[in-house]
């Protein structure tokens, strides 16, 4: 008996394994009467010739191929092939793109398609047309006189039409000789044109209207899509009483290198001085307006960040008078480059911040590297160690008043050094009884300035050394209550937790006054708690003597809502004892309360208040009442006092408004929206939105009135239309509720 070589015992079953994988890997191939699977459907016929491999139905056949289900009155399927010849409302769903037909020829495994009448979609895209024929090497299809829309009816109200087209099943279809069509009329012509089966399209959209201060205004944009990595939109704006206005916005989606966004706008301005009268140490605005943007952000690596932003404007107004969403947002807006380099111990962080606009006060960094070491483990012993180092060259500019924007005769002045600062702490943390946590620490702080020029008139270098100490005791305590019900309140068990904590910070006089030293990092006003832990407090410059003690309480209210845990209630309370207080401080700071209640899933209560405990004085208020009990409608409505005095570092005009947003859908096609901010200081509705919402299948249109009423201004009026493609809207939804301006054109 002849043996097989072992060799060639290996290589037949290493065959015999890939031919099983192969055939495992291949779809079953189901031909089934559609009465089989859709109980009610009249009973199909179906016959199989075993010698051909041909399976015929009539009355309704059901074929099913991996992820392709194809429907049809009647079908011929070979199952050697995988040919099909289907006819009579013939329904190919393949992935998420659906065909239909009358007749079609199709290989389930080639995907190609031969029909002379079809219709396919890929929602929100369709297409349908004649002539239909595949290319099987390429899953490329030609057809002629064949249109795409959004409109998902039989008889669409517009589509654009062409003699000849090219489509990629699932992805895009290219049309030569395009025209657009609105019910029987043709609008536009396109030689070539390119649509993706998503939301990617070049279309246009128009808001018409009407503003006191511009006149009438017809704002027009064109958004184009090049390819996946490129997109952009391109502005052409006219306003009656300030003139016309041009600029594209371009979107670069590059991978692992990020997203870039690049905005120009450019206006010839022919009223630019309207705004000034609210605003009079703005000299004269010039004709010539602009404004650019670039923002960058990537992260190439897994532990590598980078980001990188441009604000160019021509004038300090440009943006409230034309970007009014971005003005409220951040009037002045930053340039800076940041790159970010960490792991699990380490980050270190370098920034840039030059100076584009001589128009607002700007701490120019060029550049500042920092060192982080996050809290760690000191080898085996109990200590753990953090530290913050810097180095940077740092230049502080007030506004320039040479530029003709500004009346004022102070001018510009500079204070710019090299500094570099290092800090480092070592802390302690204990637990005692198994639930007191205690954590001493201490930590020491080197900062060295280099010979340079201060405003106070100081030119030497200074050196400066700063030592803290301190401890932090906590503990948290909880009870549960497994009965505890609400039907009210949407309760099912209850579980308290609370959570006492005391922190005592000491800092030494520093060996160098603060009011001796630039201000680059300076303690600025705030309206919220400053940290007093370091290196959390971060205004480096302004470090002075401290001996305080901050006491906090939380609690925290949980139940369980659909089978998770969630927050009842969420409580804080601060307050900070300086045990020596400085001149100008009182013994008590503020005590700062931070509150939020969700009494259901619908309903939400959140609260922010300081109180000056012992003068007597609520500093600042806020209040947020939320109502959303269902997608028919919502009403919110807030509250915020700031006191008006000299509190937290900073002088503060009064401010008292009360804030009012309410949506009502009045049926699937119409809404209507209302805003309302109201200042109690002046007794005045400053500002008021009234929108009306309507689906017009094909489109969505949006009627906006709005009224203005600024301090010293006259009320500035304005009533906008905003239409655009339901596929492709110009606001995405709820857009509208955080930036009403959207509404208006701005």
């Amino acid at each position: 008996m002849t043996k097989f070589p072992t060799i060639l015992v290996l290589v037949l079953a290493a065959a015999l394994v890939a031919f099983s994988a192969r055939a495992q890997e291949k779809p079953k191939l189901d031909v089934e009467a559609l009465s089989q699977v859709m109980p009610g459907h009249a009973e199909g016929v179906l016959d199989y010739d075993m010698a051909t491999g041909l399976s015929t139905g009539t009355n309704g056949v059901f074929v099913r191929y991996g992820k392709i289900v194809l429907t049809a009155d009647a079908a011929t399927v070979n199952s050697k092939t995988y040919d099909v010849t289907a006819d009579g409302h013939v329904r190919i769903i393949s992935g998420d793109q659906i065909w239909v037909g009358d007749h079609i020829d199709y290989n389930l495994m080639t995907k190609v398609m031969r029909t002379e009448q079809f219709r396919t979609g890929k929602s929100p895209v369709y297409a349908a047309g004649y002539g239909l024929g595949g290319d099987v090497s390429n899953q490329v299809y030609t057809a002629r006189n064949s249109y795409v829309t959004t409109d998902d009816i039989f008889q669409p109200g517009y589509r654009v039409r062409a003699s000849r087209i090219r489509l990629v099943p699932g992805q895009y279809v290219e049309m030569w000789n395009a025209v657009l069509w609105a019910d029987n009329v043709p609008v536009f012509y396109f030689p070539y044109y390119k649509r993706y089966f998503d939301k990617r399209a070049n279309n246009f959209n128009f808001t018409p209207g009407y503003r006191s201060s511009y006149g009438g205004f017809l704002l027009g944009t064109y958004t184009w899509f090049l390819n996946d990595q490129v997109d952009g939109v391109i502005h052409a704006d006219y306003r009656s009483k300030r003139g016309p206005a041009v600029g594209p916005d371009v979107s670069l989606h590059l991978g692992r290198w990020g997203e870039a966004n690049l905005s120009y706008y450019y206006l010839f301005d022919t009223n630019p001085n309207t705004s000034t009268n609210v605003f009079p140490q703005f000299g004269n605005i010039p004709k010539n307006r602009q404004r650019f943007y670039m923002g960058w952000q990537a992260t190439p690596s897994t532990n590598l960040n980078l980001k990188a932003m441009v604000n160019y404007q021509s004038d300090p107004l440009v943006l409230r008078d034309f970007f009014g969403g971005e003005y409220d947002a951040n009037p002045q807006p930053n340039t800076f480059v940041e790159a970010q380099k960490y792991s699990d111990n380490w980050s270190l962080d370098a920034l840039a911040t030059p100076r584009v606009n001589s128009f607002f006060n700007q701490i120019e960094r060029l550049p500042d590297v920092k060192l982080t070491g996050f809290r760690q483990q000191v080898l085996d012993t109990p200590l753990y160690y953090d530290s913050e180092s810097s180095i940077g060259w740092y230049r502080a500019f007030n506004a320039n008043a040479t530029n003709g924007l500004y009346t004022t005769s102070s001018g510009f002045y500079t204070n710019s050094a090299l500094r570099a600062d290092t800090y480092h702490q070592v802390t302690l943390p204990w637990t005692f009884f198994n639930w007191l946590n205690v954590a001493p620490r201490a930590g020491g702080r080197f900062t060295y300035y280099n010979r340079s020029s201060y405003a106070n008139g100081g030119t030497e270098g200074v050196s400066r050394g700063v030592f803290n100490t301190g401890m932090e005791a906590s503990f948290k305590a909880s009870s549960l209550w497994k009965d505890a019900k609400s039907p009210l309140l949407d309760v099912d068990g209850l579980r308290h937790i609370v959570e006492p904590s005391a922190n005592y910070v000491f800092v030494p006089n520093p060996s160098v006054s603060p009011s001796t030293l630039p201000q680059f990092d300076g303690e600025m006003p705030a309206m919220l708690i400053s940290p007093v832990n370091f290196p959390d407090y971060n205004s480096i410059d302004s470090i002075d003597t401290m001996n305080v003690i901050r006491l906090g309480l939380r609690n925290v209210l949980q139940t369980k809502r659909a089978g998770d845990l969630d927050d009842l209630l969420n409580w804080n309370l601060m307050l900070d004892v300086r045990l020596d207080p400085q001149p100008g401080q009182s013994r008590l700071n503020d005590l700062y309360s931070e509150f939020a209640f969700h009494a259901r899933s619908w309903l939400s209560l959140e609260e922010q208040l300081r109180y000056d405990t012992e003068g007597g004085h609520l500093n600042l208020s806020f209040h947020q009442l939320t109502f959303t009990p269902n997608d028919r409608w919502s009403w919110g409505i807030g509250h915020l006092y700031l006191r008006g005095a000299t509190w937290s570092g900073g002088l503060w005009d009064e401010n008292n408004f009360i804030s009012s947003t309410a949506f009502l859908r009045l049926s699937d096609n119409w809404g209507l929206r209302a805003q309302h901010d109201f200042n109690i200081v002046t007794g005045r509705l400053q500002q008021q939105y009234y929108s009306v919402y309507r689906d017009l299948r094909v489109l969505t249109c949006a009627l906006t009135f709005r009224v203005q009423d600024d301090a010293n201004n006259n009320k500035d009026y304005t009533v906008a239309i905003q239409v655009s493609l339901k596929a492709m809207p110009s606001r995405r939804v709820g857009n509208d509720a955080v930036n009403p301006y959207g509404l208006v054109g701005e």
